[in-house]
C-alpha cells in the first residue's frame, strides 16, 4: 500500500513561513528586511529617528507624569533628569556603542563576563525586563494614543468610555501589521519624528511667550514654590528624591544601540572594525539626548505654569496629554487635533518599534541556547504571542499610562543599570582607572534610582519577575524538549581523522566511546580488553577510540572539529570537544557513515548510578548516561533503522 504525505494546511503554512530560515547564520531573525549589503546603510541622522519614535514619543506623557510625581517641582526635578541623562546615561551608551558596534547591546557584553549556567540564568534574567520594556512600551504607548483620542473635544462625548476598547484595538492593529508582514521604513519614521517635533517646537514656542507675557505667571509658582518647600537647597533635596519617579524620560538609549547595524558609517568601515558606525551612533545618542534634554525642560516649564494643578490628576483634561492640553488651549482646535492626530501617529509607531525589537531580540539568544520552542523562530506566532500578553497587560492595568509608568521605568532603569555596569568592567579590563571610576559612580546612581523605584511602585518588578519566570520555564522546557536533538551545525575532520575513517572504511568499523582520563596506555589497552569481554568479540577485530572532551555544557549548538591521533604509537583517537557527549557522538557518527557510505558500530560500558540522576547530569553539565542517550539522538536524527550507526553497551 502506497501512503502519500498530506501537505501542511495552508494555515499552518502561513503561521511557519520563513521557519527553516530562522536562526540559521546569516538568516532573517525578526520581522525585517534582509540587512544592508556590507558598509551600506543609511545616514546616522535618519537612523536617529528610528530611535526617536521610541524616545521622542515619551514627549506625549512626560510632562504629565512629571507633574503628577514633583508637583510644582517639576521643572527642577526635571533638569535633574537631564543632568542624568547627559552626564551618567549618555558616557554609559557611547561606550557600549565602541563595545558593540553589531547592536548587541549591555546584554551582549554582560553575557561575555559569565559562563555555563550562570551566564545564561542571567542574561535570561535581563530578557526578562527587556521584555517588560518593550512590552509596556507597546501598552503604555497605545493607552496614551488612545487618551489623546478620547480626550480631543470634537470626540470626547464619542469615545468617552471607550478608552480600553480603543487601547486594546490599537495593540492588535499593530499586531495584525505584523501578521502581514512588517518593513521597519527609516522613511515613515523619519517623517513621523520631523512633523511631531515640529509641532511641539510649535507649542512650546507659545507656552513660553504666554508664560514670558503673564509676568504673575511665574511670581506666583515662585511664591507657592517657597512657601511649599522654604528654601533652593531643600529643593534641590526633594528634587533628588523624586528624580526616580521621572525616569521614562531616559527611556530610547537601549534602542540607539540596537538599531546602530542601519548606521552607515564609512567605506573602509570593515565589520571586525566599523570605526564610522561607532562614531556616528555616537552623535546619534549625543544629538537625540541633547534634543531630548531641551524639550523636556522647556515642556516640564510651561505645563507645570500654564496647566491647573488638578486637570494633572486621573480624570483631568491634561492627564497623560498635558502638551495637547496646551495645544488646544492656546492654538485652537484645529491646530489641536493636528497635534494630536501626530501624536498618535508616533506613539503607535513606538509600538511598532517595540514590537520589532522584541521579535530581534528574542531569537538573538534563546535558539543559540536551545531555549526556544520551534514555532518561536517564526515570526507570526511570536506576534500572537506578544499580542495576547499586551492585551493581558492592558487589561491589569486598566490602559492607564500613570497606572503603567512604574512598570516601564523599571524596565527602562534594570537595562541601564546593567548596561553601567558592564561598561564599569570594560573599563576596568582596559586599565581605564578614570573611567572605571566615573562609569562606577553613574552605575551606583542608577541603581539607587532602580532600587527606589521598585520600591515605590513595585509594579514593574512584579511583571518583570512574571515575565523573568516564564521565560526561564518555557526555555527549560524547550531545553529538555530539544535535548535529543543533534545540537551540531558542522562537522570538520583533519588530514589525519580522514586517514583513520578511511582506513576503517575497508573492514567493519568500530568505535569505542571513551571518557578521556590519564589518556595513558594501560588505560586505552583496559578500555579494549573490557569492551571485547563484555561483547564476547574476537581479538583481530581494530578499533578507533572516540573522545568528547566537555566544554561549556550551558551551550546548545555549534560545530564540531575532529581531530585525530595516534597514542602511545598504536592507539588511534578522534578526540572532540562539544557541550554534550552523546550529541557529539551521535552528530560524528552520522558524519561518518555520510562520508563513507558504510553503517559504524560503537561500544559503550553502562554507566553506574540512578538513571534520573544521569539524565540531570546529561540534562545540565553533558555527560550522564551516555549509550541509551546517544542512541536516542541516533533515532531521532535517522528514522530509517537500516541505515542508522548501531549503539553497542555491554
Amino acid at each position: 500500500m502506497v501512503t502519500t504525505e498530506h501537505p501542511p494546511s495552508r494555515l499552518r503554512a502561513w503561521m511557519l513561513e520563513g521557519l527553516s530560515d530562522m536562526g540559521k547564520h546569516g538568516g532573517v531573525t525578526g520581522p525585517h528586511a534582509e540587512p544592508e549589503p556590507p558598509h551600506k546603510g543609511q545616514r546616522w541622522w535618519r537612523v536617529m529617528c528610528l530611535t526617536g519614535v521610541d524616545y521622542f514619543s515619551t514627549l506625549g506623557y512626560q510632562p504629565g507624569i512629571a507633574a503628577l510625581a514633583a508637583g510644582l517641582l517639576s521643572p527642577i526635578a526635571t533638569i535633574v533628569l537631564v543632568i542624568v541623562t547627559l552626564a551618567g546615561a549618555l558616557p554609559v551608551y557611547r561606550r557600549v556603542a565602541e563595545e558593540s558596534p553589531h547592536g548587541e547591546g549591555s546584554i551582549a557584553m554582560l553575557e561575555r563576563l559569565l559562563s555555563f549556567w550562570k551566564g545564561k540564568l542571567f542574561v535570561l534574567t535581563l530578557l526578562g525586563f527587556a521584555a517588560t520594556d518593550f512590552l509596556i512600551t507597546i501598552t503604555l504607548s497605545a493607552a496614551d494614543a488612545s487618551t489623546h483620542l478620547v480626550e480631543n473635544p470634537h470626540l470626547t462625548s464619542v469615545l468617552h468610555g471607550y478608552q480600553m476598547v480603543i487601547t486594546l484595538f490599537l495593540v492588535a492593529l499593530l499586531g495584525a501589521v505584523f501578521l502581514k508582514g512588517f518593513l521597519e521604513a527609516i522613511g515613515v519614521a523619519v517623517a513621523l519624528v520631523g512633523i511631531y517635533l515640529a509641532l511641539n517646537v510649535v507649542v512650546v514656542a507659545v507656552g513660553i511667550w504666554h508664560v514670558v507675557t503673564a509676568e504673575h505667571v511665574v511670581t506666583d509658582w515662585a511664591n507657592a514654590l517657597t512657601a511649599e518647600h522654604g528654601n533652593v537647597f531643600v529643593m534641590i533635596g526633594v528634587a533628588l528624591i523624586v528624580f526616580p519617579k521621572l525616569a521614562l524620560g531616559l527611556s530610547g538609549f537601549e534602542t540607539g544601540v540596537a538599531v546602530m547595524p542601519h548606521v552607515r558609517g564609512d567605506a573602509s568601515d570593515t565589520e571586525a572594525h566599523p570605526r564610522g558606525r561607532i562614531r556616528d551612533a555616537k552623535k546619534l545618542l549625543t544629538t537625540a539626548a541633547v534634543i531630548m534634554s531641551c524639550f523636556l525642560i522647556a515642556t516640564s516649564f510651561i505645563t507645570t505654569l500654564l496647566i491647573p494643578e488638578n486637570e494633572f490628576k486621573p480624570g483631568g483634561q491634561a492627564n497623560g496629554r498635558a502638551l495637547a492640553y496646551l495645544a488646544h488651549q492656546y492654538l485652537g482646535g484645529a491646530f489641536g487635533t493636528v497635534y494630536d492626530a501626530s501624536t498618535i501617529a508616533i506613539l503607535w509607531f513606538a509600538g511598532a518599534s517595540a514590537m520589532a525589537g522584541l521579535l530581534n531580540l528574542m531569537p538573538r539568544y534563546l535558539p543559540r541556547y536551545g531555549m526556544a520552542p520551534h514555532w518561536a523562530r517564526a515570526v507570526r506566532p511570536m506576534v500572537i504571542v506578544f499580542t495576547l500578553i499586551a492585551f493581558l497587560v492592558t487589561w491589569i492595568f486598566d490602559a492607564s499610562v500613570d497606572k503603567q509608568g512604574g512598570a516601564y521605568a523599571t524596565g527602562v532603569l534594570v537595562l541601564i543599570s546593567s548596561a553601567a555596569i558592564a561598561v564599569t568592567i570594560a573599563a576596568r579590563k582596559a586599565g581605564q582607572r578614570r573611567w572605571t571610576v566615573l562609569f562606577a559612580i553613574i552605575a551606583v546612581v542608577f541603581l539607587y534610582t532602580t532600587v527606589v523605584n521598585v520600591l515605590e511602585r513595585p509594579d514593574g518588578v512584579k511583571i518583570g519577575a512574571c515575565f523573568i519566570a516564564g521565560i526561564i520555564l518555557v526555555s527549560l522546557l524547550s531545553r529538555l524538549a530539544r535535548a535529543f536533538e543533534l545540537r551540531v551545525t558542522s562537522v570538520t575532520m583533519d588530514p589525519m581523522a580522514e586517514r583513520f575513517v578511511r582506513d576503517m572504511a575497508s573492514r567493519k568499523m568500530r568505535f569505542i566511546a571513551n571518557e578521556p582520563d590519564r589518556r595513558d596506555k594501560a588505560e586505552y589497552r583496559d578500555k579494549i580488553e573490557q569492551i571485547r569481554a563484555d561483547n564476547d568479540m574476537p581479538e583481530q577485530d581494530d578499533f578507533v577510540f572516540l573522545e568528547v572532551t566537555v566544554t561549556d555544557p550551558s551551550e546548545f549548538e555549534a560545530g564540531l572539529s575532529v581531530r585525530g591521533e595516534v597514542m602511545h604509537g598504536r592507539y588511534r583517537v578522534l578526540s572532540v570537544e562539544s557541550a554534550s557527549v552523546p550529541n557529539a557522538l551521535a552528530a560524528l557518527l552520522l558524519h561518518v557513515r555520510d562520508f563513507t557510505g558504510c553503517t559504524p558500530h560503537i561500544y559503550f560500558e553502562w554507566t553506574e548510578g540512578s538513571p534520573f540522576a544521569n539524565f540531570l547530569r546529561f540534562f545540565l553539565f553533558g555527560q550522564g548516561e551516555v549509550a541509551p542517550v546517544t542512541r536516542e539522538v541516533l533515532r531521532e536524527a535517522e528514522p530509517d533503522r537500516d541505515r542508522r550507526p548501531r549503539v553497542h553497551t555491554g
